[in-house]
């Protein structure tokens, strides 16, 4: 935690300031019971449902597909306009979405309904992409550099319980309701913890009614949440991290080729390989589960408790880490721990190793969402931070998705269980090459 942070847990919160953290907190609880009900079983439901690799491919390479696109037009359509009411509207949009979810068994038959789950994924991303550039900006100007630390903290912790809460309910819900009114149910409570969420983001949004220029500083929010970004399952984790400089540009052109002849080039090189291995691994997760562990909702559902249980106690210490090893340290302990997660499923024959790889999963979360991010911002040069994350985006994105796509050919001839063991050799090649070539520039060793 920085000074100013410590500084301002020991001062009473401004009144001011009062009304709008209160809102930001609300939110995040209830954009923890999205997350913990329709986002962590959309996947298990697609499954169950006889969805193959690929198709559960696409529904996670769905939201890459149009960031790709939209992250860059988004950042300047947001460049002069009040953020407030654009977070609030496109958050509208995109979490409406969810409630055609809970009506598609009374539609459609189950192949139909996954290609409609791929398709509403896609359409939902466009708002989502708008909504995801738009809250990182908003947030940052909403909250004073000097709060963050607390505010982001609270917000994490509420985050991880809430998460924890919702998804042994809806694992309860599962076992208790017949199938698929049980996951009718879970679609339902998460559209209904996302209209809450965009409820208290309209209260944010009071305060923030004017261009994204204010109160912002050159660090990582340090968030878990990632409103508008699909979650990827299993320790389908993404360091999206500056989306808010995308809004500052200024007419800055962002997408120039000088950046890879620079210094920059080769770390985007690695994060690039890093990410890909990673998400080779993420589409076969809710296959195994299903197909292969046979598990429970139940058990999915206490899997992802201790997953953000981990995460919880691993960002208690992140501060603390981070003072004693430094970012790039604590980013090779992340690319390191991401390896346990598909060996121990791989490994794994019930809920139990299962359970265990949930629980080592989490601690990746704050390394590879908290000191990766902050690591990615101290090789960016200061004046020049819009263009770089704009080339970070797009190779972070084309990654996803093309970790997604051939992750799930992969499984497809390798089989579930010896594709996993592929996979952890590549992130452990992963944490290799960042070991090796993403070492900070003047580092001796």
């Amino acid at each position: 935690m920085s000074s100013s942070a410590v500084a301002a847990s020991a001062t009473t919160v401004p009144a001011e300031l009062r009304r709008t953290f209160l809102h930001l907190y609300l939110d995040i609880a209830w954009f923890g019971v999205l997350n913990g009900s329709a986002i962590a079983f959309v996947a298990v439901y697609a499954a169950r449902q006889g969805a193959n690799g690929f198709q559960i491919g696409l529904l996670n390479a769905a939201p890459a597909i149009v960031a790709i696109l939209a992250t860059l037009p988004a950042g300047r359509w947001l460049e002069y306009r009040p953020i407030g009411p654009a977070v609030f509207w496109t958050s509208v949009l995109h979490r409406a979405v969810y409630l055609s979810w809970v009506f598609l068994p009374l539609l459609l038959l189950p192949s139909g309904q996954v290609w409609a789950l791929i398709l509403l994924t896609l359409l939902m991303s466009i708002p989502g992409t708008v909504l995801a550039v738009g809250f990182n900006a908003m947030f940052a100007t909403a909250v004073p550099p000097e709060w963050r630390g607390q505010v982001v903290g609270t917000r994490n912790a509420l985050l991880a319980i809430s998460f924890m809460i919702t998804s042994v309910v809806c694992g309860l819900l599962l076992e208790w309701l017949p199938f698929p009114l049980g996951y009718q149910v879970v679609f339902a409570l998460g559209f209904v913890g996302g209209a809450a969420s965009s409820f208290h983001l309209w209260f944010v949004g009071q305060a923030t009614n004017f261009p994204p220029v204010a109160r912002q500083n050159g660090g990582s929010l340090g968030e878990f949440a990632r409103p508008g970004l699909s979650r990827g399952w299993g320790d389908g984790l993404r360091a999206m991290v500056g989306l808010r400089f995308l809004t500052r540009a200024r007419g800055m052109k962002l997408l120039r080729l000088e950046i890879w002849r620079g210094p920059f080039a080769p770390f985007l090189a690695v994060l690039f390989f890093f990410h890909l291995a990673q998400f080779l691994a993420i589409p076969i997760f809710p296959l195994f589960w299903v197909q292969e562990l046979g598990l429970s909702d139940m058990s999915i559902s206490l899997g992802n408790g201790l997953f953000y249980l981990a995460a919880l106690i691993g960002s208690t210490q992140l501060g603390r880490l981070t003072k004693r090893w430094g970012n790039y340290q604590l980013s090779l302990m992340g690319t390191a721990v991401i390896c346990f997660y598909p060996l121990l499923m791989a490994l794994s024959w019930d809920a139990t190793l299962f359970w265990v790889a949930s629980f080592v999963g989490g601690f990746a979360l704050p390394l590879i969402g908290g000191a990766l991010g902050n690591y990615l911002l101290e090789r960016i040069p200061e004046d020049d931070r819009p263009a770089h994350l704009a080339w970070y985006t797009l190779t972070l994105n084309t990654a996803v998705l093309g970790g997604s796509l051939l992750g799930s050919v992969i499984g497809g001839w390798l089989g579930l269980r010896l594709a996993l063991f592929l996979f952890t050799g590549l992130r452990l090649l992963g944490a290799v090459v960042f070991w090796r070539w993403g070492k900070p520039v003047d580092s001796n060793q």
